[in-house]
């Protein structure tokens, strides 16, 4: 069974002034000559942290981590201004061209597989393949099964909590109702909203409780980000149109793909890496067992770095015994 690689330090750190008024933190760690590999957060406003860069052989790759618009160290933190799936693809344009970067390898879980798909689609010319996690569509389906009904009978319990910033009488359309609070003028409103929206999210991350994901997820400054840029995301459809990420499939047909998604994935059920996969049949679908949407699900983190190792030695013409 793979574990993460052990952590390493960034060997380089950048602030990239994009679109105003945002400032993006990007940093480049492993090996300066190795195979560029841009890891992409989920959420959307989720941020990495020091495990984004353990996924991969620093001694393979060129590891390349940034925070998206509003989150992590980007400034300004929890903004929404500018901040759509077009913009994050034209930010990533930017990184790749101020890193003197040809192509990459895309490497993102959740939303991150999201955005992956949405940039491959759109400079497949600039992408050398995909490994992804945890498959999200952005269709509106996928939203209403999460946060308005579905999820919440497996988990009763925590609904509730989930539920309690909101009146009854608003509770029709959920979304909709965190995002008045999650924008309106009240700070202590648009916290309470937040940190019910996050603990909702952390809980159901993993098959079995996973205090220390929980964690990660309500920590005020983390549930702030997360909550206020994915209901903007969701109530405006992703700035997506209905199903465009399963009908541009054809745009990248020829690249080579990893799905890597858990069995028992509540928040992205495993339907949505089906449907993924029968439209891409170049990609790889690892169905894992004992397991639920988080990354750290011990099945799902072998998987993740096995196929990275396996698609350096591909890409790199190495056999197995010269990493």
């Amino acid at each position: 069974m793979q574990t993460l690689y052990p952590e390493i330090k960034p060997y380089a750190r950048h602030e990239l002034a994009v679109q105003s008024p945002h400032v993006l933190y990007v940093d480049e760690s492993g090996s300066p000559d190795g195979l560029p590999v841009v890891f992409i957060h989920g959420g959307p406003g989720a941020g990495c942290d020091a495990a984004s860069r353990r996924y991969f052989d620093p001694n393979l790759y060129r590891i390349i981590t940034f925070d998206q618009r509003g989150c992590g160290r980007s400034t300004p933190h929890a903004s929404l201004e500018n901040n759509t799936t077009q913009a994050l693809i034209a930010d990533m344009e930017v990184i790749r061209e101020q890193l003197g970067i040809d192509k990459w390898v895309l490497f993102g879980g959740s939303w991150g597989s999201t955005l992956a798909l949405a940039y491959a689609q759109t400079h497949p010319q600039r992408v050398h393949g995909l490994i992804l996690r945890g498959i999200f569509l952005c269709r509106p389906q996928e939203i209403s099964w999460f946060y308005q009904a579905g999820a919440s009978r497996l988990f009763p319990d925590y609904w509730e909590d989930y539920l309690a910033p909101i009146p009854a009488d608003e509770r029709g359309d959920l979304v909709q109702a965190f995002y008045k609070r999650l924008t309106g003028p009240d700070q202590i409103a648009q916290m309470h909203a937040a940190k019910a929206w996050s603990t909702w999210e952390g809980r159901t991350a993993t098959l079995r409780p996973n205090p220390q994901v929980v964690d990660r997820f309500t920590d005020s400054h983390r549930a702030l980000s997360i909550a206020r840029i994915e209901c903007h995301y969701f109530v405006n459809n992703a700035f997506l149109e209905q199903d465009q990420l399963l009908r541009d499939m054809p745009k990248i047909a020829h690249l080579p793909g990893v799905i890597v998604h858990g069995r028992y994935d509540v928040i992205c059920p495993l339907d949505n890496a089906w449907a993924l996969h029968q439209a891409w049949p170049n990609s790889e679908l690892q169905i894992i067992r004992d397991a639920g949407h988080s990354a750290a699900e011990t099945g799902i983190t072998d998987a993740l770095v096995r196929a990275a190792d396996e698609l350096a030695h591909r890409l790199l013409n190495l056999a197995p015994d010269e990493a």
